[in-house]
């Protein structure tokens, strides 16, 4: 008796596409052709095609199948290194499901990691998550818990929207008034989170990779008056002693406008970027 490519895919519980590939990558031979040119296959090549397809039910790949399924040896090695692999996969699918539960639970932003889910007073905008989706590329697991910290309890602010407005030829008035207005929002922030860690701090990729990459990222992420608003209130909070506005604007001024350069050192804390957009009316900054 023989089968057809049909019949035997069926009888083995596989598809004709995998009975086909099978054929491509030699785990089973070709068998010879009827006078119709249909394929007929014989005991041999349903036996053979059982063991790939118990094998593959297993979990091995093609290519480890190729190396065992014709070995007499009980395969103890294959088996091991399969098992291995396997728990790898169990505790990775663990960690998936244990973030999908705070996801579905904090209905947080399923781009973000778990470490960084925002609280429910805190509205991220696009541009916020793409930056915070970036620094979690450049974090180790330590700044993701600072930096989570702060997310979750990050108070809204009523500039948040004119931050986000400002267009790239806003005049100087303009710039210097949202700059007066965020930095006493920002040195709060500071206040708050005294111990949050520096972005260059313990990096693997190293510290000129990251800061090079922040500032590709600043640059792509906001115009050139968003950038000059940044580099002012970051000069001005890092300093012990408020900058009178002369000197604010000498820095801004330093620091290049209109994207003539990106600030002098790029953004290091989410709370240096901006202020976050307020949830709703009745949430005040504090």
């Amino acid at each position: 008796m023989s089968w057809s490519t049909r019949e035997i895919a069926e009888l083995a519980g596989t598809s004709l596409r995998a009975v086909r590939h099978y054929h491509e990558v030699g785990l089973l031979e070709e068998p010879e052709r009827r006078a119709n040119g249909y394929k007929q296959y014989g005991v041999p090549h349903l036996v053979r095609l059982l063991r790939v397809k118990r094998l593959v039910d297993l979990g091995f790949s093609l290519n480890q199948i190729a190396e065992t399924v014709d070995k007499d040896e009980h395969p103890g090695r294959a088996l091991r290194t399969l098992d291995a692999e396997l728990a790898a996969t169990i505790e990775r699918l663990q960690r998936a499901r244990l973030e999908l539960a705070t996801l579905i639970e904090q209905r947080a932003p399923a781009d973000l990691p778990a470490e960084l889910t925002p609280g429910e007073a805190t509205v991220l905008s696009e541009t916020d998550r793409s930056l915070l989706l970036v620094m979690t590329r450049l974090m180790n697991g330590e700044q993701l818990q600072a930096y989570g910290a702060l997310v979750r309890n990050l108070p809204a602010h009523p500039i948040n929207r004119e931050f986000e407005e400002l267009s790239a030829d806003a005049g100087e008035h303009i710039r210097q008034d949202l700059v007066e207005r965020m930095v006493p929002y920002l040195r709060r922030l500071r206040q708050d989170h005294p111990d949050l860690p520096g972005l260059y701090a313990a990096v693997s990729k190293g510290k000129e990779f990251v800061r090079e990459t922040m500032e590709t990222v600043l640059r792509e992420l906001y115009n050139p008056a968003q950038l000059d608003v940044l580099h002012r209130v970051h000069v001005i909070v890092e300093e012990p002693t408020q900058l009178r506005p002369g000197r604010a604007e000498a820095s801004g001024r330093a620091g290049g406008h209109a994207g003539e350069q990106c600030p002098s050192e790029p953004v290091q804390h989410v709370q240096h970027v901006k202020p976050r957009k307020q949830s709703s009316p009745s949430v005040r900054p504090r």
